[in-house]
């Protein structure tokens, strides 16, 4: 049976890594883990899918033969959840797209009002600068984040109550 003496419902790194170490010397720990992470990932999708819309909603009138730039950035917009190891936490993050158009830093690029600059159609000698939707990641969790962190504490408060409740 685990010991939950010194686990607080704070959203620290300390505390989940004590949670995970419960977790481990529970005989069914590994799945009380993939439960604790999927509810915590849970908790966070309705927040990726605000980001997923803002994106989605940037203006695009450029014709080109790639994929669709917002297409691709809202794909790598997802909830990420680690209870253990060096920076253990929740979070939605938006991922790297390594093959678009050699344009791997679009999610950053786009949310920046400096904007980045390209190539016109392919010609090295011709550059423009160019801006995305400014802030659109942010501005997806304006007022939110209040929110969105008291759903991942009652996820990890409610494994917590069923850990103790085992002993």
């Amino acid at each position: 049976m685990a010991d939950t003496s010194g686990i607080s419902l704070e959203l620290d790194p300390e505390n989940l890594r004590r949670i995970a170490r419960a977790l481990r010397a529970e005989e069914d720990g590994k799945e009380l883990r993939k439960e604790l992470t999927k509810n915590m990932r849970e908790a966070l999708k309705p927040g990726a899918a605000r980001a997923k819309s803002s994106i989605m909603s940037m203006a695009s009138t450029t014709p080109h033969d790639g994929p669709a730039l917002k297409t691709s950035i809202a794909r790598k917009i997802r909830p990420e959840v680690r209870i253990t190891g060096k920076f253990p936490g929740a979070k939605i993050k938006a991922f790297k797209t390594k093959n678009l158009r050699n344009f791997p830093n679009a999610p950053k690029r786009t949310n920046r009002s400096s904007g980045w600059r390209h190539p016109v159609y392919g010609n090295r000698e011709v550059w423009v600068q160019q801006t995305g939707k400014v802030r659109w990641f942010d501005r997806a969790f304006d007022g939110e984040q209040a929110h969105y962190k008291r759903q991942v504490q009652l996820a990890v408060a409610d494994m917590v109550n069923r850990i103790a409740s085992r002993t």
